[in-house]
């Protein structure tokens, strides 16, 4: 099935025509009723039955609609542009909105690519591209879009981590690579979608989290995983300032410092800039050697 195009002529000189053919059914029927003539009165009759069966061809297509129309079960093709049009007669004419709509999935709980169960909803902004599809292919498109919405997000979410706590490793995840998942979603969502006769436009992730039972157990890795990288970057600055200070005060002192001495002061200033708590200050009265 696939949408095609039907005849149709301008409505207002349809319109016209069957004014006409009422005015001529009347004035024959009034000129049979005073002659007393029954030739006149049945060609009026004739003359009322075809203005009415030219009246039903009538139709009124509203801004962003589509009419399709079916003859005796027939699909026979689809008015799209607005206006007032003559159509064929006899045609079961059904409306179909062609505006952009949007979906809202509700929040489903699945298993991402390592096993861990998230959270996770989208939103959906398709639009209708081929009436006929829409309405002979499926029951009811709105229902397929949400059911194959929901099929698309658990499939997607399953195909990637939610978090990498490896740097090193360039991985696409759900929380990290959200454009790249959605352009994901919006590709697998257009595949089913399309035996619908419907145009995805959008999709985007509008809920992202751990589930309940491993939220917590996920946060405090997070904040570890934080926590060490912090420290990496304080460690690796107080090593740099910590050398910086003993070459100054050897340059300074215009003599050479022993490995020991030397140890024992990178030791001290290190344990002064990475310790979170203030530290106690040592006077140590011996003499430099």
């Amino acid at each position: 099935m696939q949408e095609k195009k039907v005849f149709h002529v301008n409505g207002y000189l349809g319109l016209l025509g069957v004014l006409i053919l009422l005015g001529l059914s009347v004035y024959l029927c009034w000129i049979g009723f005073d002659g007393n003539s029954v030739g006149l009165i049945s060609f009026g009759i004739v003359v009322l039955l075809v203005a009415f069966l030219c009246a039903s061809t009538l139709t009124i297509v509203q801004p962003n609609e589509a009419k399709v129309l079916t003859f005796f079960g027939k699909y026979i093709g689809t008015i799209s542009t607005s206006g007032l049009y003559m159509t064929v007669p006899l045609t079961s004419k059904e409306s179909i909105s062609l505006r952009v709509r949007n979906f809202n999935s509700s929040i489903i709980k699945v298993n991402d690519s390592k096993g861990n169960p998230v959270e996770i909803a989208a939103v959906i902004v398709y639009k209708v591209v081929d009436s006929a599809k829409a309405i002979f292919n499926v029951e009811q498109y709105e229902q397929f879009v949400e059911i194959q919405s929901e099929s698309a997000i658990r499939h997607v979410a399953s195909k990637y981590p939610y978090d990498s706590f490896d740097e090193k490793v360039d991985t696409t995840t759900l929380r990290g690579n959200s454009t790249e998942v959605s352009e994901d979603l919006k590709k697998e969502l257009q595949d089913r979608l399309e035996v619908a006769g419907l145009d995805v436009i959008e999709t985007r992730l509008t809920h992202l989290a751990y589930a309940t039972e491993i939220a917590n157990a996920m946060l405090q890795r997070q904040q570890a995983t934080a926590i060490l990288s912090a420290r990496k970057i304080i460690v690796q600055g107080a090593v740099s300032i910590a050398e910086d200070a003993v070459d100054k005060i050897q340059h300074d002192q215009s003599e050479n410092i022993s490995i020991d001495k030397r140890i024992s002061m990178i030791n001290n200033v290190l344990v002064s800039i990475i310790n979170e708590k203030g530290t106690q200050n040592v006077i140590n009265t011996d003499s430099m050697k």
